[in-house]
């Protein structure tokens, strides 16, 4: 272990960071969605299955990895394969991904804090125009948000792991939990809400389909951070005394339940001021329901406890999501930061300027390319249509190669670093781990059925995204 290593100073400062990294835009917004159009209860239960037996041993194995080479994902692959250049691959993959992952997050984070200026300003009415989004993405003072929003992340990272990572974690995930439980208990008194929560919560199984399995396997592995380097960069923050295996357990449930109670949140809501609503006819992208369908929802409101009223439960609503897009862009940026520190032997203020330099950079350019600049907007052709940059960075890094850096994941710690290894490091801090159902489980799934099922996402994802077949016919 490096002694010169920080490290987070409790098992409660590691799991609301680790959960920070998890719950993010995606929980509150696109998993109720998701789970109102594909079953309902029954998609619930679907998605609790795949995060207990395929997410979970992912998830141990990333964190045992970080914690046992006391590095980051290019560090641990190095070290932990004694310097076989053959997985050096995986290790700048696991590093770039999360970089390029970052751009894409800043721009989202830079709509969703403009959003909340403007609600601070009074413009809900503004908002909730059909076409104020598309107006909004184009204006120059998303610049001014940008540097804002730079400002707090830089400011949260060059405190380090104590006193930046796990402080903001420490106070924006409770607080993130307490606006999410108040504006629950909010709706819920709403006329028509409890059809809302019927239709979100009782099962129809005859809604299952192949697609439905897909993107309730989707949204379990992207929503624990999987695959993103962010796991396995906090765990090397952490002790040998820490139980990995519990830690693991308490970050899934904390994401679960957050994306579960934004359910009692958004899908009611709409009900309630939508009685007839169809919601098979909502978009599931999060974009989409954050910045056109919900303000309006919010501005209806207005009829009930006045404009005051409405512009207020909108600006809570949109604190809410940008703590939570805050505490994912910290750990997204962390990893190739802590990369950038150990490879380069330079002070996190120097690499936090590298990182702001060169991310700062392909953001404004992913943010020039809804509009501003023609070449930018129509950067390539793939999948049948022009794509912008933003979705290319959005397509490749986000949509595509998550599966791929778990199944990485997978391969290595079973035939490269070896079942036996990864035994040991997780019965460190968890002394009932060796000879338990979960250890013969987590070694029979990661060496087995677990790395078909992400080969196959993979391949599945390249085919339908860019060359408009899907393989596994959804």
């Amino acid at each position: 272990m490096s002694a010169s290593r920080e490290h987070f100073s409790s098992r409660l400062g590691f799991i609301l960071a680790a959960a920070g990294s998890a719950v993010g835009i995606g929980n509150l917004v696109g998993f109720p969605v998701s789970a109102a159009k594909s079953g309902g209860g029954a998609f619930l239960v679907i998605y609790a299955l795949f995060v207990i037996f395929l997410c979970l041993p992912v998830m141990m194995a990333e964190m045992a990895m970080g914690r046992n080479a006391q590095k980051d994902p290019l560090g641990a692959y190095k070290k932990l394969s004694g310097n076989d250049g053959k997985w050096s691959f995986a290790g700048l993959l696991g590093v770039f991904t999360p970089f390029m992952i970052a751009v894409f997050y800043m721009v989202i984070t830079v709509w969703i804090f403009g959003y909340l200026a403007q609600t601070a300003f009074g413009n809900l009415d503004q908002l909730a125009d059909a076409n104020n989004f598309g107006t909004f993405i184009n204006q120059n003072s998303l610049f001014v948000y940008m540097a804002v929003v730079a400002i707090i992340v830089n400011l949260i990272l060059l405190g380090g792991v104590k006193k930046g990572i796990e402080k903001a974690a420490k106070v924006l995930m409770p607080t993130l939990f307490v606006l999410l439980v108040g504006l629950v208990i909010y709706v819920l008194t709403l006329d028509n809400a409890m059809v809302g929560v019927e239709y979100y919560l009782v099962p129809d199984f005859s809604q299952i389909t192949g697609k439905v399995l897909n993107i309730a396997l989707s949204q379990a592995f992207f929503s624990l951070s999987l695959g993103m380097g962010i796991l396995m960069t906090y765990a090397s923050y952490i002790s040998k005394k820490e139980d990995i295996v519990g830690a693991s357990k308490m970050v899934a449930l904390a994401d679960s339940l957050v994306a579960l109670i934004a359910g009692l949140m958004v899908i009611p809501a709409i009900f309630s001021f939508n009685p007839d609503v169809k919601i098979d006819e909502l978009s599931s992208s999060s974009v989409s329901m954050i910045f056109v369908y919900l303000p309006k929802i919010f501005l209806a409101m207005q009829a009930d406890i006045g404009y005051f009223g409405a512009s207020a439960i909108a600006f809570i609503f949109f604190l809410l999501v940008f703590f939570a897009a805050i505490t994912s862009l910290v750990s997204i940026i962390e990893v190739p930061t802590a990369t950038y520190i150990e490879e380069k032997k330079v002070s996190r203020k120097k690499a936090l300027i590298m990182m702001s330099f060169t991310m700062g950079l392909l953001t404004v350019l992913c943010t020039l390319s809804f509009g501003m600049v023609e070449w930018l907007t129509s950067f390539m052709n793939y999948g049948g249509g022009s794509k912008s940059l933003f979705d290319l960075v959005y397509d490749v890094f986000y949509d595509t190669i998550l599966p791929l850096n778990g199944l990485m994941v997978c391969l290595f710690v079973m035939y490269r670093w070896k079942k036996a290894k990864l035994s040991e490091e997780l019965s460190q801090g968890c002394d009932s781990y060796i000879g338990s159902w979960t250890e013969k489980y987590v070694n029979f799934s990661l060496s087995t059925f677990i790395p078909v099922i992400l080969l196959l996402i993979f391949v599945n994802t390249v085919s339908s995204k860019f060359f408009a077949y899907s393989l596994l016919g959804f």
